[in-house]
This record gives structure tokens, C-alpha cells and sequence, in this order.
């Protein structure tokens, strides 16, 4: 019984909604297979005939009415099943003019005979001409110049994307987007690449179209002219009239609705997508500006007063366009006052009731944050082409590779109550970096061999406070030439943002990226980190560890080495001060690396013998620096710098391998462009040379 009431549910279930929306394309293919080869009474073809102009109706108002392409993807398949039932239609018609034409112009349908009558007035010769035209617009113009829209679309589209898939990766990457969205986005990309694939394609149909109708009117007026003298007996001007006028009523009828489908195509592929539709667009933007309005009434005027001229016609124009400019004017303070009554209305309506608070009240801080002056906006506005969003990605990704892990996201949000071309960097809520740009202008660096002056606003490079001057970008060529580094404001903002990134790495690192470390190791490496953390040595140790490898500027990216240190010495050693001393001693040939590049000769700052010796007793002691010798030390590293960077050398002081980290911590506050190296991270095969002495009159 079971099996018989599942048997007698299943026609319901074939007839469902879903499941009939996906028969529709089998019937639709079989009927238009059917009425090729069928033949077809006079009433059916004008229903037929009738759908096909509805159909294509109803196609144009939706390419007008989609906000993107995508939102008609189903139109490159449209398109194919229209052509071949316009086809299909005119095989079925031809069919009937050429057996019943002989007894009148009504024989293939009521619809024909009107399209033959009506429409061209019962003459052939002008039905010809106007079948003849509309042939040509469609195939030469509306056909051709979607199909070569189409075909630079899909190139254009095609070409872009590689660079769509690494732009929504970096997305990914950074945490703007999840997992779900970002393969959404990739589905999207590779759904408009198939799109325009396909509309390049299928708008060969249409100009196949043109063709095939243009062939098919000459064959039904031959044909006719055959069939009606040879098997009906009729005379030649009879037969010439009759079957004319049934092959321009069948061709009109055809190519009317394929020129409305070429025309949505063309709808299709030359829109700009945009979150308005057709229709919008254009009256948006060709009637919005009462200034064009204005100008465009007065050449028409003019040209209504020139003698012989339609006056009536050209003056009724402009007084319309006069009168719709008008009425935009006074709708614009019109509109701005309701807003702001609007405004005014919200803000004294009184609150409702507050609501018990939540945890969800609590706002956390942002690890890193920029706030903008609203001058400034522009410039991070991707509506308006802002590029320093795109600036900042960068940034992340470059320090990402060469500090050894992500930062986290920076949110940028305006205020108002800064200065309108100020901005702020935050680090956890509190101010790290401010400073100024100007987007309209350049900031000329001065990196100290200029040639010349410059007009303009003096100021200072946030980043490194080099001197400089905001200048137009009249001077920017002038400025190059007298040597001065010329950068836009949105480059100075990044460059700011970067340098305040690299200065605080050790802060932005949180336990959190920590783990996220862990992780992307684990994945090539899982027993080394299993037996590590947490069984020998904490999370927070090994967090300790890196930060302090990240104060001294020292990146990262081996974590592997990293972690083959932690494991040997952390089951003995527990201070994360001596662990980080041994990293550094495993690390010490890429150290080295950063600072001098190559194999050359390092030429370093050195201890003279006697501070040397102090220093040592001081450290053994536990007794620290004296004030004194901290002040003189103090000043002969700022000139040992000097010299260094006159002679275009890296400020590096090398020292014995106990007292790096005591003249590390005590010089970075101070002089934090001076690299403490032992000599113990120095690998053997590089050669010293010290070039500066500090603590030789000490």
C-alpha cells in the first residue's frame, strides 16, 4: 500500500512549482523543434506571434530595470531560445504563405495581415524599404556594437581576474572578510567572467538572426511568385501583391521583437553597474543640473526664432526645458529644508525608555586606529577613489613579511573635532602619531643636499622629521630638481602609519598572534610545537620572548629557529630575558644580514678598553650606570652616530657578549637608531672594523 501511494504521488510531485521551472526548457526546446517540422493553423501562429512580442517586451524591461549583470545571467540563454523561436516561427509561417497564400492576405494569421496592412499601409514597396531598415539598424548598428561591447567586456574581465582573486585574498588575509564571503566573491568573480564569455557568444545569434530574416522575406516573395503562377494559376501582379505583402507582414513580425531583444542586450552589456537601473541613471544624470537645462532651452530657443524653422515645435521644447530647470532649483532648498526639519524633528522626539545594559555595550578598544579630519575623508573614501585604504593593505602585507606576523586591522573613522586636515594614530585607544596632510598639495622632503628654496607651507616629514614644505603641484617638477623627495599626502599618511607600526611591533603582537604563529607553524611542523607549548614552555613566556626580540627590531619570521631554542634551553633556563640572548645567539647570522647586507667588511662602533672595564664591574656588581658615566656615555654614542652616518655607515655598536643587554636597554630610550650587537651573534667569517671609539677620554 506504502508503495502504491508513493507511486500515485509522484505525477503531483513532477507538476510541483520547482520541479515544473525545470521542465520549462525541455518544452520550450521540443515545441520550437515541433513547430518546424508541424503545421501550424492561422490562429495558433498569431498566438505564437503574440508571445514572441511579449516575450521580448518583457525582456527589454528587465535588462532595464537589473541593477547589475549578473542580476540577468540567464539573458545569454534567453537570447538563444528567442532567436531559435523567432526562427522557428518564421519556418512555421512560411510554410503556411507558401500553401495557403493564394486565398488572401489573412491566410498565415491575423497578425501578419496587420503587420502587412496596417503598419506599412498596404503598400509592398514601402514594407520592403522598412523591413530593409530595420534590418540594418539591427545587424549594423545595435548588433554590432553590443557584440563588440561584449567582446572587450570579456576581455577586460578575463584580464582583471587574476587581480580580483589576489585583491579578495588580501581581504581574507587581513580579516576584512570571512571564509563565507570571500568564497561568495570568488563565485561572483567567476560567474561575470562566464557572463561576458557567453554574451560575446551569443551575440553572433542575433546578427545570425538578421541575416536569416532578410533571406527568408526574398525567399517568400520568390517562392510566392512560384508557388501562386505555377500551381494556382494566378496572374503575376496578384501574386506579386498578395505574397509580398504576406513576406513583409512575416518578416516585420519577426524582426520587430529581435530588435527589441538586440536592443536589451545592449542594454545589458553597456551598463555601468551601479546600485540604481537603467532608467534611474538616466534621468539622474542627464536632467539633474538646471544649468544644463538652462543652456541646452536656449540654443533650442534660439534656433525656434531662426525663419522657416518649426517654431512651435523648438519653442514648446525649450519652454519645457526652462520650466523642468526651474522647478530643480527651487527643489533644491526645498529638499535641503526637510532634511533638516527631518533632523530637527529626530532630535526632539523624546528616547524611549532605556534598555538594562549588556555586555554588548561594552565597546572594546581597536589595537590600532586613525581618526581624520573631514578634508581628509577623500582620501579613504573608495567611493571617491580614496587610495589609502589600499595604501594601508599594502602595509600590513609588507610588514607581515618582514617582521614575521599580521597586525591587526587598522579602523579608520572621522572626527570632527579635530582640525579638518589633521589625523591621529591610536595605539589600544591612545594617541602614538599625529600629524597633517593636505590632499590637493605635495610635501617636498628635504633630505639634506638640496639645491634651492621653495615657496609654500613649512612643516616636518611625521615620520622621521625631516624638514619639508607643502607645496602645489604646479612646483612638484621644480622640486625634483632641486633634490627634494616630493610625495603626496597619501604617502605620507602610510609612510607615518607604517614607521608607527615598525616602532610599536612589540606591542601589536598579543598573545592572540602568538597562537595564530603556533598554528601556521604546526602545520608543517605539528610535533615541534606539540611538545613545546604548553608542556615545556607557556604561551606567555614564549610571547614575553618575542616581544623582547621585537623591541630590538629583530624580526620574527624563523620562528622555527625560534622555537628549536625554546625547546633546548627552556626545560633549564625560565627568565625570558636570557632566553631572548640565546635566540638572538641562534639568530645572530640573520641579524647581522639585516644590518649589513652581503659579505662586505663591517665597519662598527666599538667600547674603548677602560669604559670597557667598568662597565664589566658594574655589571658584576649589579650596581648599574653611574650618572656620570651614563651622561658621558650618553654623549660621546650621539657623536660616535654622527660620524657614522657622515661616513654612510649603520650606526652599530659592537660590545662583549655580557654587556649587550645592559647597554642595549640603557641606550634604546635615548639613541633608538643605535643597534647593540656581542660579538658572539657575529658569525666567524665576517670581518670588523671599528670605525668610531666611545669612552676613549672616560
Amino acid at each position: 500500500m506504502n508503495a502504491l501511494a508513493s507511486l500515485m504521488r509522484q505525477p503531483a510531485q513532477l507538476f510541483s512549482g520547482s520541479q515544473f521551472k525545470g521542465l520549462a526548457g525541455p518544452i520550450l526546446i521540443i515545441m520550437i523543434l515541433s513547430m518546424m517540422v508541424l503545421p501550424l493553423p492561422p490562429f495558433l501562429l498569431d498566438l505564437l506571434f503574440t508571445f514572441n512580442i511579449a516575450m521580448s517586451v518583457m525582456v527589454l524591461l528587465v535588462s532595464m530595470y537589473t541593477m547589475k549583470a549578473l542580476d540577468f545571467a540567464a539573458f545569454p540563454a534567453v537570447l538563444l531560445f528567442s532567436t531559435l523561436l523567432r526562427l522557428s516561427l518564421n519556418v512555421a509561417s512560411t510554410r503556411v504563405v507558401l500553401m495557403q497564400g493564394h486565398t488572401g492576405t489573412d491566410a498565415a494569421g491575423k497578425v501578419i495581415e496587420a503587420f502587412g496592412h496596417f503598419l506599412v499601409g498596404g503598400n509592398f514597396a514601402v514594407g520592403v524599404m522598412v523591413f530593409i531598415i530595420l534590418v540594418l539598424i539591427n545587424f549594423m548598428v545595435i548588433t554590432k556594437g553590443a557584440g563588440r561591447i561584449a567582446e572587450v567586456g570579456a576581455r577586460f574581465m578575463l584580464d582583471a581576474m587574476p587581480g580580483k582573486q589576489m585583491a579578495i585574498d588580501a581581504d581574507l588575509n587581513a580579516g576584512l572578510i570571512g571564509e563565507d564571503v570571500a568564497r561568495k566573491r570568488r563565485t561572483e568573480v567567476a560567474q561575470e567572467a562566464d557572463f561576458y564569455g557567453s554574451m560575446d557568444g551569443a551575440s553572433k545569434f542575433v546578427r545570425g538572426d538578421a541575416v536569416a530574416g532578410l533571406l527568408i522575406m526574398v525567399i517568400n516573395i520568390i517562392g510566392g511568385l512560384v508557388v501562386g503562377m505555377v500551381q494556382h494559376g494566378l496572374d503575376f501582379g496578384t501574386a506579386g501583391k498578395t505574397y509580398t505583402l504576406l513576406a513583409i507582414g512575416d518578416g516585420l513580425v519577426a524582426q520587430i521583437p529581435a530588435l527589441v531583444i538586440s536592443t536589451a542586450a545592449g542594454v545589458i552589456v553597456s551598463r555601468v553597474t551601479t546600485d540604481e537601473d537603467v532608467g534611474r541613471q538616466l534621468t539622474g544624470q542627464l536632467f539633474s543640473n538646471p544649468q544644463v537645462l538652462f543652456l541646452t532651452a536656449a540654443i533650442i530657443g534660439l534656433m525656434g526664432m531662426i525663419p522657416g524653422m518649426p517654431n512651435v515645435a523648438f519653442l514648446l521644447i525649450a519652454g519645457g526645458l526652462v520650466w523642468l530647470g526651474r522647478r530643480l532649483l527651487l527643489r533644491g532648498p526645498q529638499k535641503a529644508a526637510e532634511q533638516a526639519a527631518a533632523a530637527a524633528q529626530a532630535a526632539t522626539v523624546p528616547a524611549a525608555e532605556s534598555a538594562e545594559a549588556t555586555w554588548d555595550d561594552v565597546a572594546l578598544v581597536d589595537p590600532l586606529g586613525m581618526e581624520v579630519g573631514y578634508r581628509l575623508i577623500p582620501l579613504v573614501d573608495q567611493s571617491q577613489n580614496g587610495e589609502l585604504l589600499g595604501r594601508i593593505k599594502s602595509i600590513r602585507k609588507k610588514i607581515a613579511q618582514e617582521l614575521g606576523f599580521l597586525v591587526p586591522v587598522v579602523h579608520i573613522r572621522d572626527n570632527l573635532e579635530i582640525q579638518p586636515n589633521t589625523y591621529i594614530i591610536s595605539l589600544k585607544g591612545v594617541e602614538i602619531g599625529r600629524g597633517e596632510a593636505f590632499p590637493s598639495q605635495w610635501m617636498a622632503i628635504n633630505p639634506g643636499q638640496v639645491t634651492g628654496t621653495l615657496p609654500g607651507t613649512p612643516t616636518h616629514d611625521p615620520a622621521f622629521g625631516l624638514p619639508a614644505v607643502w607645496i602645489d603641484a604646479s612646483q612638484r617638477q621644480q622640486a625634483q630638481v632641486f633634490g627634494y623627495t616630493v610625495v603626496d599626502a597619501c604617502t605620507v599618511m602610510a609612510t607615518h602609519l607604517n614607521h608607527l607600526i615598525q616602532t610599536h611591533a612589540a606591542e601589536l603582537l598579543g598573545r592572540q598572534e602568538v597562537q595564530q604563529l603556533l598554528d601556521q607553524v604546526g602545520k608543517t611542523a605539528p610535533k615541534l610545537t606539540e611538545d613545546l607549548v604548553p608542556k615545556v614552555l607557556s604561551l606567555s613566556a614564549l610571547h614575553k620572548v618575542l616581544q623582547n626580540l621585537l623591541e630590538e627590531e629583530v624580526p620574527i619570521r624563523d620562528m622555527r629557529t625560534i622555537l628549536d631554542v625554546m625547546a633546548e634551553h627552556a626545560p633549564t633556563v625560565k627568565d625570558a630575558t636570557e632566553l631572548t640572548t640565546l635566540t638572538r645567539l641562534a639568530l645572530g647570522r640573520a641579524i647581522v644580514q639585516q644590518l649589513f647586507p652581503g659579505d662586505s667588511e663591517m665597519q662598527v662602533i666599538g667600547l674603548d678598553g677602560t669604559l670597557d672595564g667598568v662597565l664589566q664591574q658594574a655589571l658584576a656588581s649589579n650596581s648599574g650606570i653611574e650618572p656620570g658615566l651614563a651622561d658621558s656615555l650618553l654623549t660621546q654614542a650621539q657623536a660616535a652616530i654622527v660620524r657614522q652616518e657622515q661616513m654612510g655607515l649603520a650606526p652599530v655598536l659592537v660590545v662583549q657578549h655580557a654587556l649587550r643587554v645592559l647597554l642595549s636597554r640603557f641606550l634604546r630610550r635615548s639613541l633608538p637608531q643605535l643597534k647593540v650587537l656581542s660579538h658572539a651573534e657575529i658569525p666567524d667569517s665576517r670581518r670588523i672594523k671599528i670605525t668610531a671609539t666611545i669612552g676613549g677620554r672616560v
